[in-house]
């Protein structure tokens, strides 16, 4: 299977810029992966398409302002640093521009030693393993002196930072947001609980692999950057019994949907873990855990656009995206979403 076949025609004025004022007021598409049907809504109607038996599982994840910029100790040049992933305390997988400055051993300072990472490990691709040295919280520090981590396609700056966060994200640990979360309004879940609709929640941590293009001409040949996720046993017990009961298991983002299915093929069923995974899920994969998945629009040639050609069908997936250009949608991050029934 070659990357080029889930590449589309996107002009570059409907790349979502900024989010819209209103949440839910972005476009929905609904799209019946049986039929192929295809229906034109306002995301805040997604409650049409829920009824009392269904499950609904969010990605609780909150994304940390993890693009920082410092100065290298001994020569002053500037460095740029952004924060992956935490492998153990205070040891961070980073993503660093320009990483052919740097060498083992070399010492970055921000906001005037406020906090210094001092390179432990280079690794390819501008990966670097950074010990982090500060005095207090971690997470206090980085709020004064870090910058939301915007994907390179958003060019404009956030006017509020709040606006790359879901309503509902609680635990730290991202460096990029579960966009699918970003229409849901305080409202809407208030409305979706109220008409008897369970709604849960688990943790993945996004990481590098939302800053990877796929780069190799077979998608098979292409390598997962691990992320990390935890479940807990409440989560579990609830999905578990939702899955006897044959109710409908919904998953809100890819992000949720590669933490459900790690699970499910790790154990045949649900259960309260954390661990890592890099679970790669393309056309030919059999969803053991979702039913049907609120999702955005994703990047040509993307995995993400692959997982969800793996639920619905490539070829509906492309006409899908098709209509929605021809309809002038709003793609990515900040765009419209995408329901998949």
């Amino acid at each position: 299977m070659k990357t080029e076949d889930f590449d589309y025609f996107l002009p570059e004025e409907l790349i979502a810029q900024t989010p819209l004022e209103k949440r839910d007021s972005s476009n929905l598409l609904v799209l019946d992966r049986n039929s192929g049907n295809i229906e034109h809504k306002k995301f805040s109607d997604i409650i049409d398409y829920l009824d009392e038996n269904d499950i609904l599982v969010l990605n609780d994840t909150k994304v940390i302002p993890a693009r920082l910029y410092g100065v290298k100790e001994d020569t002053k040049a500037h460095i740029e640093i952004l924060l992956l992933k935490e492998i153990e305390k205070d040891k961070w997988q980073t993503l660093v521009r320009p990483a052919k400055r740097l060498k083992v051993g070399t010492i970055v300072s921000f906001g005037e030693g406020l906090l210094k990472a001092e390179c432990i490990q280079k690794l390819e691709d501008g990966i670097c393993i950074f010990k982090l040295i500060y005095n207090g919280i971690l997470y206090e520090i980085l709020d004064k002196l870090g910058e939301m981590p915007l994907p390179p396609y958003i060019h404009e700056k956030l006017k509020d930072k709040n606006r790359y966060q879901t309503v509902y994200a609680k635990n730290d640990g991202s460096a990029a947001a579960p966009t699918a979360g970003l229409h849901f309004t305080p409202e809407l879940i208030e409305k979706i609980k109220n008409k008897g609709i369970k709604m849960l929640y688990i943790t993945l941590h996004v990481g590098l692999g939302t800053f990877r293009p796929v780069s190799v001409e077979n998608i098979k040949d292409h390598k997962m950057h691990s992320e990390f996720y935890m479940m807990s046993a409440e989560v579990a017990n609830v999905l578990n019994q939702a899955k006897k009961n044959k109710k409908r298991v919904i998953s809100v983002g890819t992000t949720t949907t590669r933490t459900l299915e790690t699970i499910m093929n790790l154990y045949g069923e649900f259960k309260a873990c954390s661990g890592y995974t890099d679970i790669f899920i393309y056309p030919g994969y059999e969803f053991k855990a979702i039913d049907a998945l609120i999702t955005n629009f994703h990047l040509p040639k993307s995995t993400l656009l692959m997982l969800v050609s793996a639920l619905a069908g490539k070829d509906k997936i492309l006409k899908a995206y098709n209509e929605a250009v021809s309809k002038k949608y709003r793609f990515f991050s900040f765009g419209d979403s995408m329901f998949i029934k």
